[in-house]
């Protein structure tokens, strides 16, 4: 097993989860995004509860590109307050050399 990192943030839409998803590929800071089917988020916001349709990402990467990546995300992202979370993850050796071949 060797180290990944996985991203996962939520959008508004799929037009945007797709637009962010193009242009990380594009900077070469991920190697993959999964698009998730949407979901309904409940959050404290305001001061008050809120509730919206949103549209789950992950993006993978390597452990020493997910800061830049995370910095990336939220610079596209339309929401006032992105939250991007990364979480690291083993994935086999295989995978992990991937991750590092399409994001250097």
């Amino acid at each position: 097993m060797s180290d990944v990192a996985i991203l996962y943030a939520t959008f508004p839409s799929r037009g945007d989860a797709e637009s962010v998803a193009e242009t990380v590929l594009a900077d070469r800071l991920a190697a993959c995004a999964n698009i998730l089917t949407p979901c309904t988020s409940i959050y404290r916001w305001q001061g008050a509860i809120a509730r919206s349709d949103e549209v789950p990402a992950l993006f993978k990467t390597t452990p020493q590109l997910a800061e830049r990546l995370r910095a990336r995300i939220e610079a596209l992202h339309p929401y006032d307050l992105p939250v991007v979370a990364l979480w690291p993850a083993a994935a086999a050796v295989a995978v992990s050399d991937w991750v590092a071949r399409e994001t250097g």
